[in-house]
């Protein structure tokens, strides 16, 4: 097997736009969650989520005026992501100052993916004047709309636009696997580098914060927290005794997959290493639904990557959990448990970044994994706040969660996700040895 290392990342999350940002907030155990008024004049049962602070002027200090017209919220999410991710792997790019005309990038490719997507442009824009030349209020027809509506509702546009500010020419796709996403985009570019079809392969996923895009959740119910509207910080609560359904949240992650020998070509600084990925499905079959995943899939995944990697689950230093602030979460850590054969006064330590951030959907996974490689390359764990009083269930491991930033060197750190449809996601990082 080839050996598969990281050399950028790049964040846009909802409590820190830009790594530096949200590496500060990582430490502080600082939330990105807030209230939203438009949610509560919709009657939204939920009216807290995890919006990323990003200004206008800070977009168009990497993206051009020209441009972003052309961008919904989550493909400038991807694209300001995808560009510091380059920038800090040693591509020198920039749209702005006019550095574009790069060449093709034959052997780089793209696969950033979307949980839900445009949503913004096809509520806001598509389905308003749809309706007007339905009822030929417009008077312009379907001409009303732009000519730049097919790319923004398109289910590839986080994944082209990036490929466009990049140049890449290796293979460029979005994926859509629920809360896996942004695992298994990062799954998808390993694979490409392994089978060789591409030396450098970004990857991640991006989600916007419209509130379409969280309506069919709130009609859920007890899915989204709707019991800290008043306290929204407060809210995002993983393996908490007080958890009470996901906070719904938005942004982008993006890292850099390059195979060890381009990497050293290129002079770039490594930052880590992935040494085993997967992905599978637990068929919704033994307690898998729509919602839930089988436990025994869960399982199957995790040591699926343990046993690729041929790592002792003792060597583990950190798992960083789906654990979205839901009744799934005892069972995730049954499963980690059952998968890892520890016993509980060894159990590794333990976090939820969804403490902090929220659940952004399909850009989770991408925005766990940046603030993976980020702890591995800087030496610290990120406190997984509001979970002091931790849920009956998971007592036995309750000293392996951080409340507090723990500076240590971290060996192997193992994320998994877990989505909708049953569907399951896990990589395995190492800190990088010459």
């Amino acid at each position: 097997m080839k050996r598969v290392v990281i050399t950028g990342v790049g964040a846009v999350a909802p409590n820190g736009v830009g790594v530096d940002n949200f590496r500060a907030a990582l430490q502080s155990g600082k939330s990105g969650i807030s209230f939203r008024e438009d949610l509560k004049e919709m009657n939204y049962l939920c009216q807290i989520g995890g919006v990323p602070p990003v200004e206008e002027e800070d977009v168009l200090k990497v993206i051009p005026e020209s441009e972003l017209n052309k961008l919904n919220e989550a493909m400038v999410y991807a694209v300001m992501a995808s560009l510091e991710c380059a920038r800090r792997s040693g591509m020198e790019i920039d749209w702005v100052k006019g550095k574009r005309d790069t060449p093709v990038l034959w052997d780089t490719g793209v696969i950033i993916g979307s949980g839900i997507g445009g949503m913004d442009t096809i509520l806001d824009s598509l389905a308003p004047t749809v309706f007007d030349a339905r009822n030929q209020e417009a008077g312009r027809g379907t001409a009303a709309m732009g000519t730049d509506i097919v790319p923004q509702v398109m289910s590839s546009s986080v994944s082209v636009a990036v490929g466009k500010f990049l140049g890449a020419g290796g293979q460029t796709s979005s994926n859509s696997s629920a809360c896996n996403t942004g695992t298994e985009a990062i799954f998808e570019a390993w694979k490409n580098i392994q089978l060789g079809y591409a030396d450098s392969m970004f990857a991640g996923g991006a989600e916007g914060t419209h509130y379409g895009s969280w309506s069919g959740f709130d009609a859920m119910r007890d899915v989204l927290c709707s019991k800290y509207n008043e306290a929204p910080e407060k809210g995002s609560q993983p393996l908490s005794a007080g958890a009470c359904g996901f906070v719904p949240s938005g942004g982008a992650g993006v890292l850099r997959l390059e195979s060890l020998e381009s990497a050293q070509k290129r002079g770039a600084k490594i930052l880590c290493e992935i040494v085993a990925a997967y992905c599978n499905s637990g068929g919704q079959r033994d307690g898998g639904t729509m919602t839930f995943p089988n436990p025994e899939g869960v399982i199957r995944c995790i040591r699926k990557v343990i046993q690729d990697s041929g790592v002792s689950p003792s060597k583990i230093s950190l798992i960083n959990g789906h654990l979205t602030s839901t009744a799934a979460d005892p069972r995730e850590v049954g499963s980690w448990l059952k998968a890892l054969e520890l016993d509980p006064a060894r159990f590794p330590l333990i976090q939820s970044t969804k403490s902090m951030i929220g659940h952004s959907l399909g850009a989770a996974g991408a925005l766990e994994s940046v603030a993976v490689v980020d702890q591995i390359v800087n030496s610290y764990v990120h406190p997984s706040i509001n979970c002091e009083k931790a849920h009956p269930e998971i007592q036995k491991i309750a000293a392996s969660i951080p409340h507090q930033k723990v500076d240590r060197t971290l060996d192997y750190v193992i994320k998994a996700s877990f989505g909708f449809g049953d569907v399951n996601g896990c990589l395995l990082f190492k800190r990088w040895e010459k």
